[in-house]
């Protein structure tokens, strides 16, 4: 009899271990435990992208090395410690992103009214969010629930972020691999509607790219981008809507105006043309589809449940 009362007891145990490792994230997360995180958050990016507007690329761009690295698990936020290698230095990141501060500065806001309980990942995900809204891109109901990871990951950072020099082929791919549609892609990659580049990325679209560039394109990004020194001079990676998050991206890439070659590769005679003409010509559509999107890449990888822990800083594991 004792080990017939066993059998549901242990069935018991083994639904609730299950249902704890596959915790789901929910927008209503933290509604008893910390109800104004999400206003508390708003509030400090908010000021951040009003200093400098730039910022919500930045953010957005933040996010998305986080998501794309081991999922999205704050792991982009640690600094090198004695037992950390920090993605930070990747030569994706390393001089490139940036906005850890703010992350970092919103995060101690919510530690004040909720000490312990928003980790950072999910704090960098209503950032993204939040930064769309302050340069005129959609909105979305971000899902939470996310906690932090331990360990920081250079070495899947190296192989895992996409190259401003990747064909289209490598885009759809690497995508793919993150449960990402071409679709998907190419909505996340109108995020390049704001936000700058540094010179080097594209000094060889600009100076040897032949007839895949428009040559007056060319010619004024010249400018800002000498053949021999400058690698880190900034440029706008849209010139007429550089702090608007909309969609003349697209309608750049229609006119041989992308600034990256990972840009101008989504038109171009290949399979993603009739996505980018059906965005530059309708904003509500690259809008609802970025949103999505955003949600989508939000879900890659997220520690949940028992996994992880909720760092008290976002630089450095407890």
């Amino acid at each position: 009899m004792a080990s017939d009362a066993f059998v549901p007891a242990l069935l018991f145990m083994l639904v609730l271990l299950s249902a704890t490792s596959k915790a789901q994230l929910s927008s209503s997360f933290y509604d008893r435990t910390c109800s104004n995180a999400l206003a508390t958050i708003r509030t400090s990016i908010r000021a951040s992208i009003a200093r400098e507007r730039r910022m919500a690329a930045s953010l957005i761009r933040l996010h998305f090395h986080d998501c794309f690295v081991k999922g999205c698990d704050a792991s982009i936020l640690l600094d090198d410690s004695p037992t950390i290698q920090s993605e930070r230095n990747v030569p994706a990141n390393k001089d490139s992103a940036r906005g850890y501060n703010v992350v970092e500065a919103a995060k101690s806001e919510v530690e004040k009214i909720c000490p312990g309980v928003v980790s950072c990942a999910d704090v960098l995900a209503v950032a993204a969010r939040d930064a769309s809204v302050a340069v005129g891109g959609p909105s979305w109901t971000v899902k939470l629930g996310r906690r932090d990871s331990t360990s920081a990951y250079p070495n899947v950072a190296n192989t895992d972020l996409p190259s401003f020099r990747a064909s289209l082929e490598d885009l759809i791919s690497n995508f793919g691999r993150k449960g990402l549609s071409a679709r998907d892609m190419v909505a996340l990659s109108g995020s390049h509607s704001i936000g700058q580049a540094q010179c080097f990325t594209f000094r060889d679209r600009i100076y040897n790219n032949g007839s895949n560039i428009d040559a007056g394109f060319a010619s004024t990004r010249k400018r800002r981008c000498p053949t021999n020194t400058g690698n880190g001079i900034l440029a706008p990676l849209d010139l007429v809507t550089p702090n608007q998050l909309d969609n003349n991206y697209f309608k750049n890439l229609m006119q041989k105006k992308g600034l990256l070659q990972s840009d101008q590769v989504l038109f171009g005679g290949g399979s993603t043309d009739s996505i980018v003409s059906e965005y530059s010509k309708n904003p509500a559509t690259f809008k609802s589809d970025f949103a999505s999107a955003m949600v989508k890449m939000g879900d890659i990888g997220p520690l949940t449940g028992s996994a992880g822990h909720i760092r008290r800083i976002c630089s450095a594991v407890n």
